[in-house]
């Protein structure tokens, strides 16, 4: 792994690019120098699947074709609990692997050989739609204070005092969407529906059982309801 960090790090996105070809990891690291990205590199599939454990990446690039684990598994596998922009890179030309890329979660999908200026192109308007046009993060880059909760939604942390919140990738979401929605509540239906992006036809307790496990983790429960408030009956909100 190459960990390549600068000045103010912590404001930049992470974009992770992922590809065996060394020489067009470090092309395509050239032609990104000039935005405002903190560039992160692997080499395989195994590389990137710790990088996305270990850091919060903002847009992944990922070629299809690579050593340990392929592309296209590692595509899925996120999409599974996460919705980050995933640019596919690839040598095949047929219009199938296009398809199946997109099919199983892709956003976008480039060709090789391509010119670097290009996929900068795609890689900014990606990132364009996700900061702008996905409500979960509207608040891209800044740092949410909730009494003594400090939620950074661009490292996708969240702090209580100087204490981590260990949150999965789903309660966080739960809990930004309440927080961007300060007052407002939301019945299981709609938050599984913003979260998972899935219609709620039987989503059963999932909503119950994640906002049970985001409590504990904040140190709430439905007793004190210090941050997450109940409305019987209808469904749950955090306090203006």
């Amino acid at each position: 792994m190459i960990f390549l960090r600068g000045a103010n790090e912590l404001d930049r996105p992470k974009v992770l690019i992922v590809d065996d070809d060394r020489e067009i990891v470090d092309l395509i690291e050239l032609y990104l120098a000039s935005e405002n990205y903190e560039i992160l590199k692997a080499y395989d599939g195994k590389e990137c699947t710790e990088f996305l454990h270990y850091h919060d990446i903002s847009l992944l690039v990922l070629d299809i074709m690579m050593p340990e684990i392929d592309g296209l598994t590692i595509c899925k596998n996120l999409r599974e609990h996460s919705n980050i922009p995933i640019i596919m890179v690839t040598a095949k030309t047929n219009p199938i692997d296009k398809v199946q890329g997109l099919t199983i979660g892709a956003d976008d999908y480039i060709t090789k050989p391509f010119h670097p200026l290009e996929l900068v192109a795609r890689i900014k308007a990606q990132m364009r739609r996700f900061t702008q046009l996905n409500p979960h993060n509207t608040n891209h880059g800044q740092t949410i204070v909730i009494k003594d909760l400090i939620i950074n939604t661009l490292e996708h942390t969240v702090t209580k005092g100087d204490i981590p919140c260990q949150l999965t990738p789903k309660e966080f979401d739960i809990l930004l969407l309440l927080v961007q929605n300060r007052g407002q509540v939301f019945s299981s239906e709609a938050i599984f529906e913003s979260v998972w992006k899935e219609a709620a036809y039987e989503q059963d307790n999932t909503i119950m059982v994640h906002i049970r496990k985001l409590r504990e983790k904040l140190g709430d429960d439905a007793r004190k309801q210090k941050y997450i408030h109940t409305v019987w009956g209808v469904g749950y909100k955090i306090e203006k």
